[in-house]
């Protein structure tokens, strides 16, 4: 018989565990204030703690007693002017972070109760929380990576690598001394070019790294940023899912994959690749303590500063 993965039988949180710690709109301010004045209120503007509460109807501000501004729980974060209860908010982050999938906004739509635009807006703006935490993660030591493409021609439209709707991405798993998966980086490029290679090099690989990858010849501008290069030439023998030495990289890649295709279905790969990229990275390089990563999250919601809907729906142009 098989051993059993510790990681993916965890028990995480349950639904039950999940309602009551958040299942009231009272419990989710408390955690939220919590997460994001730890040591106590903490003026936003000029950083003074003594303060005293203003009620303007149900809604409670915080009024600094140095600057005499007022600041509310969610003010300033990302769920800034939001109309949703926080049980809303929380119930997304709940179903978001403990899927071992994906979760589309039409799910959400239909697990939280609220309209499509509302679940749309509500998930995009969670996967950028996602997205900026991990903007600056760097992988050490021995590291697998491998190129691929996210997406696919819709219907009517071209197919293979020229399609409008296929991105490029680099995808890099960092192993450890036993040769199992610790982390991992999915990064959007422009292209495979080096320049472009050794730019995601730097900033998501450490001077330590020994670089394993296929025989593309954009691997070798890693060395540009400092790491060290290992290549496995493929050939036309033998297929890389054949070579031990790409195991992580191949089972990583495939179930990003299938989680991606199995899930979404009709989106904008191109806008939008990079926050469901980040929203794998995000889970995977957080996976080994499913209890507690809700809470993490919730600091790093808190931690993010507000976005509008029409800055999510921009098409960065570092993205294109």
């Amino acid at each position: 018989m098989a051993k059993m993965n510790q990681v993916q039988f965890q028990a995480g949180m349950s639904l039950d565990q999940f309602m009551a710690l958040y299942g009231e709109q009272a419990q989710c301010e408390e955690a939220l204030e919590r997460c994001r004045w730890p040591g106590g209120f903490a003026c936003p503007h000029c950083g003074a703690r003594r303060h005293y509460i203003v009620w303007h109807g149900k809604a409670k501000t915080f009024q600094c007693c140095a600057c005499h501004r007022q600041s509310t729980l969610t003010g300033g974060t990302i769920f800034h002017s939001s109309k949703l209860p926080l049980t809303k908010w929380f119930q997304a982050m709940y179903f978001l972070t403990q899927a071992k999938n994906n979760v589309s906004a039409l799910e959400l739509k239909r697990l939280i109760g609220v309209c499509y635009r509302s679940a749309w807006r509500v998930k995009h703006k969670l996967l950028e929380v996602m997205a900026q935490r991990e903007a600056g993660r760097q992988l050490e030591g021995r590291v697998e990576v491998d190129d691929a493409y996210l997406g696919g021609a819709r219907p009517g439209g071209k197919r293979g690598r020229g399609s409008p709707n296929k991105v490029p991405f680099i995808a890099a798993v960092q192993t450890d001394a036993d040769g199992r998966p610790q982390l991992a980086v999915f990064s959007q490029v422009k292209t495979f070019g080096r320049a472009d290679v050794q730019a995601w090099a730097g900033a998501h690989l450490a001077a330590s790294c020994v670089v394993v990858s296929d025989g593309l010849d954009c691997f070798t501008a890693v060395t540009g940023a400092g790491a060290s290069h290992a290549p496995e030439v493929v050939g036309t023998k033998r297929k890389s899912s054949d070579m031990p030495c790409f195991k992580w990289i191949n089972i990583v890649l495939g179930n990003l994959k299938t989680a991606t295709s199995g899930t979404y279905h009709a989106f904008n790969f191109r806008k939008y690749a990079h926050r469901y990229l980040a929203e794998a990275q995000y889970r995977f390089n957080r996976r080994f303590d499913l209890s507690a990563i809700l809470r993490r999250f919730l600091y790093a919601a808190a931690a993010t500063g507000r976005r509008t809907e029409a800055s999510l729906r921009l098409v960065d142009e570092d993205q294109r």
